[in-house]
């Protein structure tokens, strides 16, 4: 009986499928990797923590995958696998070439490398830096923004400028998870942030009353606090402004850091910053300074 290859694009979906990890802590699993390898400048558990990780991962996987086909007739996985070092420095170098992002670059490697399970693949193709005077998210008007009314939508903006939380982190969060403390102190609980880490998000100072409007509707403790949230909500602009708002209120005697040029230590109060990653759900102060305070 004649047997039938199973198709690139189907071994590949299959590999994907066996490197998913839902439910299983990936800060968890990173700090017994460094534990095992001691101090490193970063680990990878090789793994897909998340849906939408591996929602993005297999947009770029596939794409790659399909163009070695098509460019190259490679037609089973094996194959590919002994070429990839070359055939995924070609890739970058073409895109490279096309003016893609280096957000967009960095992600089609960092997707190939946990694929083929090599974290030095093509490392001969430098990718161009991040520029922070190039990032543009949440700083300018795009077209959505016109499909947006924020006046219907006023108790969740208050929310969001008094919490900063993401999107997904709003779309989870129940009744159950915002307290308030004897001295009158609110926070609110994210079970599962970016990684699956939990936090404590602090309110911020002045802004209690938009979040005790919400905890006082009565819902029952396991209910969601907002349902549904607009499609063409900028949540990261609430969560930037809020940002900044958290950095002077811990900084007052400093300005926000300036926009342009390279920062210098006596630019910025450390602490401050430290404090602002801490409520967002980062551990990197260079991420708040570049994407947040500035």
């Amino acid at each position: 009986m004649a047997t039938h290859s199973k198709s690139i694009i189907k071994a590949s979906l299959e590999r994907l499928d066996h490197k998913m990890a839902i439910g299983q802590s990936r800060r968890e699993a990173k700090e017994t990797l460094r534990a095992q390898q001691g101090k490193v400048w970063s680990v990878s558990t090789g793994m897909i923590h998340s849906f939408k990780t591996r929602s993005v991962y297999q947009e770029h996987t596939l794409k790659f995958v399909s163009w070695a086909r098509r460019t190259y007739q490679i037609k089973q996985l094996e194959d590919l696998d002994t070429q990839a070092n070359e055939l995924v420095a070609t890739w970058l170098r073409e895109h490279i070439a096309e003016g893609k992002s280096p957000y967009t670059l960095q992600v089609e490697r960092s997707a190939l490398r946990l694929f083929f399970d090599n974290r030095t693949l093509a490392q001969e193709v430098s990718l161009p830096r991040r520029s922070r005077a190039n990032i543009t998210r949440s700083r300018l008007a795009v077209a959505h923004d016109r499909h947006f009314q924020p006046a219907n939508w006023q108790p969740l903006l208050q929310f969001l400028s008094a919490t900063g939380l993401r999107r997904q982190e709003v779309q989870m969060l129940h009744f159950r998870d915002i307290s308030q403390t004897h001295d009158g102190t609110i926070s609110v609980h994210v079970a599962s942030g970016k990684g699956g880490k939990t936090r404590e998000v602090p309110v911020l100072p002045g802004h209690e009353q938009a979040v005790l409007a919400v905890i006082q509707e009565g819902k029952e403790a396991d209910a969601l606090v907002f349902p549904h949230l607009p499609k063409h909500l900028d949540i990261h602009s609430y969560r930037r402004a809020y940002a900044q708002a958290l950095y002077l209120h811990h900084a007052p005697r400093r300005t926000l850091p300036k926009a342009t040029g390279r920062l210098h230590p006596g630019d910025y109060d450390r602490q401050a910053i430290l404090l602002v990653s801490q409520a967002l759900g980062h551990n990197r102060l260079d991420v708040v300074l570049r994407h947040y305070v500035r």
